[in-house]
């Protein structure tokens, strides 16, 4: 019975300064809008970054890197054991870019519960040849199914079906900096020359765009078979195993086990990539800061309503409590006074935000680098809005306590005295 009777005082209190009210509600809405529109677009905003580099990329990569040997001759001679040896311009090993015995080690891959899929590939450079003009490019030859996957190659396909890498022999997709500089078409032959010097044929079945330059005027791809076979190799031949973990956070745990396992070099993909990673946080860092800076300005619209109301109405706090409403009766009323106007304006401002965020999804956004994308990058996610309006209560809170304490301490005679 209490809590209604306040409740029906803190109203009247609320009546008796509307339109002050609907404004402080309205700073709530507005910061609530805000925060969840603007995190909203900075989490598409950087999916759609990380995309391009981190989904293209395997959450671990083995192969072969040339390196000086760890261990020289004149270390293992008996006759030096006990010596300082010094050695200068130690030139790099090349023990060759084949995985050795890939296949076990792709089986026992596949068998690791934490593994969701493993791509295996053979990577070459080559030259595109021109007339007399030779671009330099390499030819990455993939299981298409596998590296679709993993890397959803499709998505960045422009022109052609994915699945002719495997299905037509001697077939190649290109990317689209690489079809410019030469010309060609779906269906148009080009030719490739290997390092060893032979020169092949391959007919260009489809045109990618991933959107980074350094890609797309360099890379192409075809089924494992044909780079085996431009390269005069076995079936077994493998330079790179691409994984992806169920977590990526074990990659660097992960990647150091098994490059130990296997005796093959390993890269991680935090390792690979940390630049983009520091981007991501500190894009969503702004973003954060940003929306909860305009919750805290609202808040303080609210503290200086209420600290203007209990000026307006001391006469009526001092009635109040002259009737028997104890300090902590009339703490409530204002305090209950600023959560109805954060609740008001919390909610109204979860409707505004999706509506802006929807707003924001339908905008065209066109650009020849990213050929698939068609509108702003928008995430929709239902944490935004428990954070945006528990933080909108949180403010609005801490808003009325103040002036609440405040008006709890006052006493009704000395005011009473006063008028």
């Amino acid at each position: 019975m209490k809590l209604f009777l306040i409740l029906d005082v803190a109203l009247g209190f609320l009546m008796a300064r509307l339109r002050q009210s609907i404004v402080a509600a309205v700073g709530v809405t507005f910061g609530v809008a805000m925060f969840i529109a603007l995190v909203s677009f900075m989490s598409g905003l950087n999916d759609l970054l990380d995309g391009l580099i981190l989904n293209r990329t395997p959450h671990i990569r083995f192969y072969n890197e040339i390196k000086p040997s760890a261990s020289q001759p004149v270390n293992r001679s008996l006759l030096f054991q006990d010596a300082e040896n010094f050695i200068r311009s130690v030139k790099p090993k090349d023990q060759g870019k084949e995985i050795y015995n890939s296949k076990a080690i792709l089986q026992a891959l596949k068998s690791d519960p934490t593994v969701i899929d493993v791509a295996p590939k053979a990577a070459t450079q080559v030259f595109f040849n021109t007339g007399v003009i030779e671009i330099a490019g390499i030819v990455n030859g993939v299981d298409i199914q596998a590296e679709e996957k993993l890397f959803r190659f499709s998505d960045y396909v422009l022109e052609g079906d994915i699945n002719d890498i495997s299905n037509s022999s001697n077939s190649i997709f290109i990317g689209k900096g690489i079809a410019d500089k030469l010309l060609v078409d779906i269906g148009d032959v080009i030719q490739v020359t290997t390092p060893k010097g032979d020169i092949s044929s391959l007919k260009v079945a489809g045109i990618f765009q991933f959107g980074l330059a350094e890609i797309d005027n360099s890379t192409s791809y075809a089924s494992l078979a044909t780079v085996q076979k431009l390269l005069v190799k076995p079936a077994s031949y493998i330079t790179d195993i691409q994984i992806k973990l169920t977590d990526i956070k074990n990659a660097p745990a992960t990647a150091f086990a098994l490059s130990k396992e296997f005796g093959v070099d390993a890269v991680d993909i935090q390792t690979a990539n940390s630049q983009f990673e520091t981007g991501s946080k500190v894009r969503t860092i702004i973003s954060y800061a940003v929306g909860i800076t305009l919750l805290i300005v609202a808040g303080f619209g609210i503290y200086n309503i209420l600290n203007m109301l209990i000026y307006e109405k001391m006469d009526s706090i001092a009635i109040l409590k002259a009737t028997g409403f104890s300090g902590r009766d009339v703490q409530g009323v204002f305090i209950l006074l600023s959560l109805i106007i954060g609740i008001a304006g919390g909610l109204s401002g979860l409707l505004f935000g999706l509506g802006l965020t929807a707003l924001i999804d339908n905008i065209p956004f066109e650009t020849p680098s990213l050929p698939t994308i068609k509108t702003y990058p928008i995430v929709y996610s239902g944490v935004y809005y428990v954070i945006g309006i528990t933080f909108a209560m949180v403010t609005t809170f801490f808003a009325g306590l103040f002036p609440a304490r405040k008006a709890s301490k006052l006493d009704p005679v000395t005011i009473i005295r006063g008028k």
